[in-house]
């Protein structure tokens, strides 16, 4: 049974009034200012129809994920800057849309802070025409992000209630404009067993964690496809990038790395079928 704030808050953000403005439908030649302010926050307005308020605090929040160095190409660089955030969180809290921590959206779950998923995005080395799944829909925001580098995004979120409010906010912001945002498909599943019928898959990120790989996200991605994962303990997982690769015996092996060189990120917990086996810790 949903909580009543949990009901409450979904029901908020399933009402939420359109908003004013109409988005200019994205291009993939669309060129946002990547170095200055001012000209960014005016091609925003002009070509996005955005607030001037959220543009500059996007711009702000994109300075300081850059000076960490947490996008990594001007098509990341590009994609974080043309993604509005404040549209992806509580009603309540989009004056807070641009902050460095993370943001609670109901229902247990957090939005990730928009360093992390910057790097995240980045570690994914995502090419246009590529296809992408992602494990823990949650508020949408990540999706949206990997629009802007492909439009062959397919995303798995396993709260049916959450999974329907954010599919309301993919389907208001196409109706603003957005049209992008038509190309990502949306299932209310278990990710911990991936989307079988839509793979393979060139690139998987999983948005929450779990203490070992999936073997099933495994098998449903390409030779020399990544995976990028936080795996560890509960409250203490590293952020690992996965590249399956094919031995000349055609046994698969996997190489890891860690992209932040070992800093612990916490993240919400995958769950699913797959504990009641005792599969996860």
């Amino acid at each position: 049974m949903i909580r009543r704030r949990e009901f409450l808050i979904g029901a908020a953000a399933a009402t939420l009034a359109e908003p004013s403005r109409a988005a200019t439908a994205f291009r993939g030649d669309m060129a946002p200012p990547l170095a200055d302010k001012a000209a960014f926050v005016a091609w925003g307005k002009a070509n996005r129809g955005e607030d001037a308020i959220y543009l500059e605090r996007r711009f702000d929040r994109y300075k300081e994920v850059l000076a960490f160095n947490d996008l990594w190409t001007p098509a990341e660089k590009r994609a974080f800057l043309l993604t509005p955030r404040e549209e992806f969180v509580l009603p309540g809290d989009k004056d807070q849309a641009y902050v460095g921590h993370y943001l609670d959206i109901g229902f247990g779950v957090t939005i990730t802070p928009p360093g992390t998923m910057g790097r995240m995005t980045s570690a994914l080395q995502l090419r246009s025409g590529e296809k992408v799944l992602e494990i823990g829909t949650g508020s949408g925001y990540q999706s949206a992000l990997l629009t802007y580098l492909t439009p062959r995004v397919y995303t798995i979120e396993i709260i049916p209630e959450l999974a329907g409010r954010t599919r309301g906010v993919y389907d208001r912001l196409i109706g603003a404009g957005y049209r992008e945002y038509s190309g990502i498909a949306t299932r209310s599943a278990d990710g911990y067993f991936g989307w079988a019928e839509a793979a393979p898959f060139d690139k998987i990120i999983v948005t929450c964690g779990i203490d070992h790989i999936p073997p099933p996200l495994l098998q449903q991605l390409r030779p020399d496809g990544i995976m990028v994962i936080p795996v560890g303990p509960p409250g203490a997982q590293h952020i690992l990038k996965v590249v399956k690769k094919t031995g000349a015996d055609g046994t698969p092996t996997v190489a890891r790395s860690d992209i932040f060189g070992g800093k612990i990120i916490p993240f919400v917990p995958l769950s699913g079928g797959h504990q009641a086996s005792g599969d996860a810790g």
